[in-house]
């Protein structure tokens, strides 16, 4: 397998989310990464955070956000950023997260999380009309392709879990 870096950034550049992974593959869906249990994050240049359980990340080609598949006993069974369209270059992925996250627990539950950093980062940090409804309408057809598990929330990950477990 090899190794990439997937490096989240926050609207104007700086440094968020910031993580090794492993090149799985590719399918109609986009790029799949595996994230070991045990593996160390940093949130900028914050302080290192291991993380506990394994996830398979998936980055579409063309799609406002990237999905994050966690393996028991996590929480959240899928955790979705609205992020703008990932850009491979020299190993690393990279996008820009626009805060809206969609997660699907593990008991079922649908959640719309951070409405309001988006709204306060629309003030502080400029983002434009554009970016603004894209990121809206991307959380909304998430909220129903995760919640009616359609597409490649519909198990589409287990194929490529099973190959690292």
């Amino acid at each position: 397998m090899t190794d990439i870096k997937i490096v989240y950034r926050k609207y104007g550049g700086a440094l968020h989310w910031n993580h090794p992974g492993r090149l799985l593959g590719e399918d109609e869906h986009g790029v799949w990464t595996e994230v070991p249990g045990g593996t160390v994050a940093r949130k900028g240049e914050g302080p290192p955070v291991t993380w506990e359980t394994t996830a398979i990340m998936l980055f579409p080609h063309d799609a406002w956000w990237t999905a994050s598949f966690n393996s028991p006993p996590h929480r959240s069974e899928i955790y979705v950023d609205v992020t703008t369209i990932p850009e491979w270059r020299d190993g690393e992925v990279t996008m820009l997260d626009l805060d809206l996250d969609v997660i699907r627990m593990r008991d079922g539950r649908l959640i719309l999380d951070d409405e309001d950093e988006f709204a306060e980062h629309q003030v502080a940090l400029g983002y434009p009309p554009e970016l603004i409804t894209q990121a809206e309408g991307t959380a909304l057809w998430l909220m129903d392709a995760v919640g009616e598990r359609k597409g490649a929330f519909g198990g589409a990950h287990l194929e490529w879990l099973a190959k690292v477990t």
